[in-house]
């Protein structure tokens, strides 16, 4: 073993996830010096500390003594979290189930929140009169506003509404001409008419001053609010940005981890909720135990229409697509889920269910990349061409024969 280079990688490796001699010397329970030592090659950790080392890192010991610096670049996953975060002035915008729970969320973890909604908002009226909805209460520390006017003291500014209502609030954000803010998209689509992703919405609608990311993933907001964690994705083609926002908003409730594919990641995540919707059609149906072959073809058909777009067919195993599958395709929390099973068995659904929008937009990005999408296809001719859902499934058996790969 080299310490020289060990010491150089773990230095680079540290440098890499921006972690302070200090902050790794807190964590391993060590001194600063002794992080100094091994990565001036003076010494080499023990065993022990290795071993702690690979679990903060998420890599082997056997990678960390190969030290190999050119892997690094392919190992950011993770963030190491801040526990001196700075408290951040944040204005949510949206007041539905999974705006309210961030403005709960991140008051939780330390920051100033503002929830905005409209003043004939049902669901703020009820915010407003009771400070509690069917999911959580809100606490007193939580701002209630039905305007604008503390955005601009905003350091961050989300944005939870239905996807096909975001060109509008930007239009009032562009209007109110705000710079150098950092815009979080927390919703899951794609614009039907223009197949825009969210984060090009945002983008070409805000002053060039203004960053924009991504917070997507799996997590019910009822199993958050009882405190069950799980883990979510922020991405944005700004890498300070997104560094910045994960070591801002993570926590022992939700692990964040490193977007690389912001075309794969959103579009992954918005084909999900059509997903969701064919998984409940075949609740409905009484054909549940065809979930997993849905899964797995529906992971491949969204995986060819990412990569015609330009992003990376591996992200749609990651949390975004794949990975948010067990929220959106099992849970009795999904709403996509229950419309879809609504659907074939004639019944209304009066809930949000973002998939019903997705299809109409997911099938014309498939038009124009030229891209084959059975299941999409399937769903979009149930809910928007009056298909008999029995039959419309007969047909996807009926398929020609292929190799499944």
């Amino acid at each position: 073993m080299n310490s020289i280079e060990i010491g150089e990688y773990l230095s680079g490796l540290r440098k890499y996830y921006k972690i302070t001699q200090g902050e790794l010397a807190s964590r391993l329970g060590v001194t600063r010096q002794s992080v100094s030592k091994w990565e001036t090659g003076a010494a080499i950790p023990d065993i022990e500390i290795l071993m702690k080392l690979s679990e903060i890192y998420g890599i082997s010991i056997n990678d960390i003594l190969k030290a190999d610096i050119s892997k690094i670049k392919y190992q950011k996953e993770i963030v190491f979290p801040d526990e001196k975060k700075k408290t951040k002035n944040i204005f949510v915008i949206g007041c539905g189930r999974w705006g309210s729970f961030i403005a709960w969320y991140l008051n939780r973890i330390g920051h100033n929140v503002v929830l905005y909604g409209r003043e004939e908002s049902a669901n703020m009226k009820r915010l407003l009169t009771k400070r509690e909805n069917e999911y959580l209460k809100l606490p007193d520390s939580i701002c209630l506003v039905t305007d604008y006017q503390k955005v601009e003291e905003a350091d961050y500014i989300i944005v939870s509404v239905a996807a096909q209502h975001l060109q509008d609030v930007m239009n009032v954000l562009a209007v109110m001409g705000i710079k150098n803010k950092s815009i979080i998209l927390c919703m899951k689509g794609i614009e039907i008419e223009t197949g825009r992703r969210l984060s090009q919405v945002a983008s070409d609608s805000l002053e060039h001053s203004n960053h924009v990311a991504v917070w997507l993933g799996p997590g019910h907001v009822k199993e958050f609010y009882r405190g069950i964690p799980n883990c979510m994705v922020i991405d944005s083609n700004d890498e300070l940005v997104k560094d910045e926002l994960i070591r801002s908003f993570s926590s022992d409730l939700i692990r964040f981890y490193y977007g690389t594919d912001l075309i794969g990641n959103e579009i992954g995540a918005a084909a999900k909720n059509v997903i969701g919707i064919a998984a409940g059609m075949l609740d409905g149906l009484d054909l549940s135990s065809l979930k997993g072959a849905l899964m797995a073809r529906g992971t491949s058909e969204i995986a060819r229409l990412i990569v015609a777009m330009g992003g990376k067919g591996s992200s749609v195993y990651g949390l975004c697509h794949l990975g948010d599958y067990e929220a959106t395709l099992f849970s009795e929390h999904s709403h996509n889920l229950a419309y879809g099973k609504c659907v074939v068995q004639g019944k209304a659904f009066d809930k949000l269910a973002e998939g019903y929008y997705t299809v109409k937009a997911i099938r014309n990005l498939g038009k124009a990349y030229g891209v084959e999408l059975p299941i999409c296809e399937a769903v979009y001719q149930i809910l928007y061409e009056d298909a008999k859902p029995k039959d419309r499934l007969k047909k996807l058996f009926e398929r020609s024969l292929r190799n499944e790969y």
